[in-house]
């Protein structure tokens, strides 16, 4: 089973690289952009068939891997 976990900044937690990105943006003309923040996108395959204890596996990896919970937030989606 294919699945993404997207982890993103939580909210209030400074961004640097995104506000690098935010302005090379705007110095590369693209006017009009308020705000950008970054994150991470993971793509994992497992070898679980049932959605219900995939998804659970893959919460836990996020937990205690893939996120820093402290500062990040993450989603979990099966996508095939």
């Amino acid at each position: 089973m294919k699945a993404r976990v997207t982890v993103t900044l939580k909210n209030g937690v400074l961004d640097p690289q995104g506000k690098a990105i935010e302005g090379a943006l705007g110095s590369l003309g693209f006017a009009g952009v308020a705000s950008v923040r970054q994150g991470k996108v993971f793509d994992i395959e497992v070898a679980e068939t049932d959605a219900g204890k995939a998804k659970a596996e893959l919460e836990a990896m996020a937990a205690k891997l893939l996120a820093n919970t402290v500062i990040e937030n993450y989603r979990v989606e099966i996508v095939g």
